[in-house]
């Protein structure tokens, strides 16, 4: 399930909260050099087509700070735009303009380039029943925004942390002993929690089959390894293939076989989008 946005409203409070104090420290000395109670009007365009996301950050930054006059959205959360679109308007005193300035434009930068990065994956699956997933490869600090954006550019959340499914991994099979006894204390343990177990080979991918795992990874598995999956029953276990996979390959996966594709690019693998903040 995609994260809804009103789970963000603690954890978007304490980013902003955060990101304010690192920039501002004691005080901005350069917005001091304007006029205690001037105001100014301001806009914030794109200058590279984009998918917006990061609304709510922006005006949580204005909050905090005080508030504005007036905070006049043009486009959504999710909108596809175009190079040069005016996203927002800003009015109220321009010390507090300039000192949110870099704060707001952070998130709007980091989290539209996310959106934008899953519609492109989106876009090149094409038409395909595969569900497009994200990872836990994110930003530290910005789990639950990045995966927000990720939603808001039309793909999807895989777990949000460590906390509310199970990825039994190379590492966890070792410890606990094997597949089987990995995923026997898991059903134990938290019976309501999906469990998903990571497979590199044939073998443990039966081994996983056999203790009836929710969802198997297909880690980074060869063509030969893909095909030989038209001749295994997957009973109702599902398929989320990952690793050796691009934008540019992902639209020949076969929709018969493989569930969810995951991606830690979706996060992990963004560059800013290129907007501009520019006083009236």
């Amino acid at each position: 399930m995609n994260i809804a946005l009103h789970q963000l409203s603690q954890d978007i409070e304490e980013s902003v909260q955060i990101a304010l104090k690192e920039d501002i420290g004691n005080g901005d000395i350069t917005a001091s050099l304007i006029p205690k109670d001037k105001v100014d009007e301001a806009y914030i365009i794109t200058r590279e087509a984009c998918v917006l996301c990061g609304q709510s950050w922006l005006n949580e930054t204005y909050k905090q700070l005080g508030g504005l006059d007036a905070i006049n959205w043009h486009t959504e959360d999710g909108q596809y735009v175009q190079a040069n679109t005016r996203l927002v308007t800003l009015k109220g005193n321009s010390r507090r303009l300039l000192t949110g300035e870099r704060t707001a434009l952070n998130y709007l930068q980091l989290l539209s380039a996310t959106a934008t990065k899953a519609r492109d994956y989106k876009l090149a699956l094409g038409d395909s029943n595969i569900t497009l997933l994200d990872t836990r490869k994110t930003i530290p600090g910005l789990r639950t925004a990045q995966k927000y954006a990720v939603a808001t550019g039309g793909c999807h959340n895989h777990r949000i942390g460590l906390f509310d499914a199970y990825l039994i991994k190379e590492n966890h099979i070792a410890a606990c002993g094997s597949i089987q006894q990995a995923i026997s204390q898991a059903r134990q343990f938290h019976p309501d929690k999906t469990v998903e177990v990571e497979v590199e080979s044939i073998e443990q991918l039966k081994q996983a089959l056999e203790a009836k795992a929710d969802i198997i990874m297909l880690d980074n598995f060869s063509q030969q390894q893909l095909a030989a999956l038209a001749d295994i029953d997957k009973g109702s276990s599902r398929y989320e293939l990952s690793g050796n996979l691009t934008v540019e390959n992902i639209s020949a996966v076969n929709d018969m076989y493989i569930d969810y594709i995951s991606f830690g690019a979706l996060t992990k693998h963004v560059q800013a989008i290129d907007l501009s903040f520019r006083i009236i």
